[in-house]
């Protein structure tokens, strides 16, 4: 890395595979949060669901957020679909923000887009789904 640059946590690392479909994901996986024990909520929201996705025929994927049950900070993300590796960046961008669910509600998401998957899954996450 650069001599100077601050020190990066390596969950904040995305981990991108190139198949078909993509996968992608950053942070914490629900595994890992239950074998610490730290309390959580998922926000999940299909590709299926989505407009761009219905119009390119990629409906195959999912979005799936992790959140810090008391607070709504990003913990983990994980995206499997068209473009997951190219998404999964915002996520990133979260946790190293340390951004909440509020945050990224107050995110416009522009339509139709497959990043809207993720705001659906934050409004999954707190049971308000637009969408799905």
């Amino acid at each position: 890395f650069v001599e100077g640059a601050a020190v990066k946590r390596v969950g904040d690392f995305p981990g991108c595979t190139y198949c078909y479909p993509e996968v992608a994901s950053v942070g914490k996986t629900e595994r890992a949060l239950k074998d610490e024990g730290i309390e959580y909520k998922v926000g999940k929201f299909p590709y299926q669901a989505l407009g761009k996705a219905q119009a390119s025929g990629e409906t195959e994927g999912f979005v799936k957020i992790l959140f810090g049950k008391k607070y709504g900070e990003v913990l983990g993300a994980h995206i499997i679909g068209e473009n997951a590796t190219d998404l999964i960046s915002e996520m990133g961008l979260a946790l190293s923000l340390e951004a909440t669910i509020d945050d990224i509600h107050a995110t416009i998401h522009a339509h139709p887009t497959l990043a809207e998957a993720i705001h659906e899954a934050t409004l999954d996450a707190d049971g308000h789904a637009i969408h799905f």
